[in-house]
């Protein structure tokens, strides 16, 4: 198969593509995490820690994730989710 960065039109992930969207992935991450903590959201410590287990499991999947339109999906959901997280929503 063939990779190629976006710009080539292709849709698997070259190294280069998955380096450029480590900070922005494990920021996202980490503002989840942080989101989680918040004392806004109605959630006891046993419900907290398996919300962010669920995220861990999340974003080591999307770890394994090679093409660039599901790359940019898990992104923007992850996007979504801090969102509401940041609203006192629980998604």
């Amino acid at each position: 198969m063939a990779k190629g960065g976006a710009g080539n039109g292709l849709i698997w992930a070259t190294a280069e593509d998955l380096a450029r969207r480590r900070p922005v992935v494990l920021s996202l991450y980490r503002q989840i995490l942080r989101a989680l903590n918040s004392p806004a959201l109605p959630l006891g410590h046993a419900a907290r820690l398996a919300k962010k287990a669920e995220c861990r499991a999340i974003f080591v999947f999307g770890a394994e994730e090679r093409s660039l339109h599901n790359i940019r999906d898990l992104v923007a959901a992850a996007r979504h989710m801090l969102g509401l997280l940041n609203r006192g929503r629980l998604p």
